[in-house]
C-alpha cells in the first residue's frame, strides 16, 4: 500500500549540522531521527550549505533528498569573499578563473537545467555576474 504524503518541505542546513528546531517542527516528522540521518548523509560535505527536500508522510515517516550546494555559496568560496557586491555593475566583489567556473558547473550539473557542462557554465556565469564576480578569460 502506498503511503500518503502529508507535507513536502524545502530547507537548507549546514552539512552535518542539522538540529531540531521550528523549521523541522513544521514538517511534522521525527526531528532527532531526521537530524541523525541527514548529518550522516552529509558528513563528507562539512562547511557547505545543503538544500534538502523532505517528504513527510501521514504516518510520521519521511524521505529526504539532498541537493547540491547553491552556486552563490560555491562562487563566494572560490572567489575568497564573504559577501557579494551590492551593485554588481559598478563594484566588483572578486574574480574566479574559467577552470573554477567549469569545476562549479560540473558539480552543479545534476540540479541544473542544462544539457552539457558548457550550458551549465553559462548558467553559473550569470549567477557570478549578478554577484559582481568577474570570470577571467570569459566574455
Amino acid at each position: 500500500m502506498k503511503k500518503r504524503v502529508a507535507k513536502v518541505c524545502k530547507l537548507q542546513f549546514m552539512a552535518g549540522g542539522a538540529r531540531p528546531g521550528p523549521a523541522l517542527a513544521s514538517a511534522g516528522i521525527n526531528m532527532p531521527q531526521f537530524c541523525q540521518a541527514f548529518n550522516d548523509a552529509t558528513k563528507d560535505r562539512k562547511g557547505d550549505i545543503v538544500p534538502v527536500i523532505i517528504t513527510a508522510y501521514e504516518d510520521k515517516s519521511f524521505d529526504f533528498v539532498c541537493k547540491t550546494t547553491p552556486a552563490a555559496h560555491l562562487l563566494k568560496k572560490a572567489a575568497g569573499i564573504d559577501k557579494a557586491s551590492g551593485s554588481p555593475k559598478a563594484v566588483k566583489a572578486g574574480t574566479i578563473t574559467v577552470d573554477q567556473l567549469r569545476e562549479i558547473a560540473a558539480y552543479k550539473m545534476p540540479d541544473l537545467n542544462a544539457n552539457d557542462v558548457e550550458g551549465a557554465m553559462r548558467i553559473v556565469a550569470g549567477t557570478a555576474r549578478n554577484m559582481g564576480i568577474v570570470i577571467e578569460g570569459w566574455e
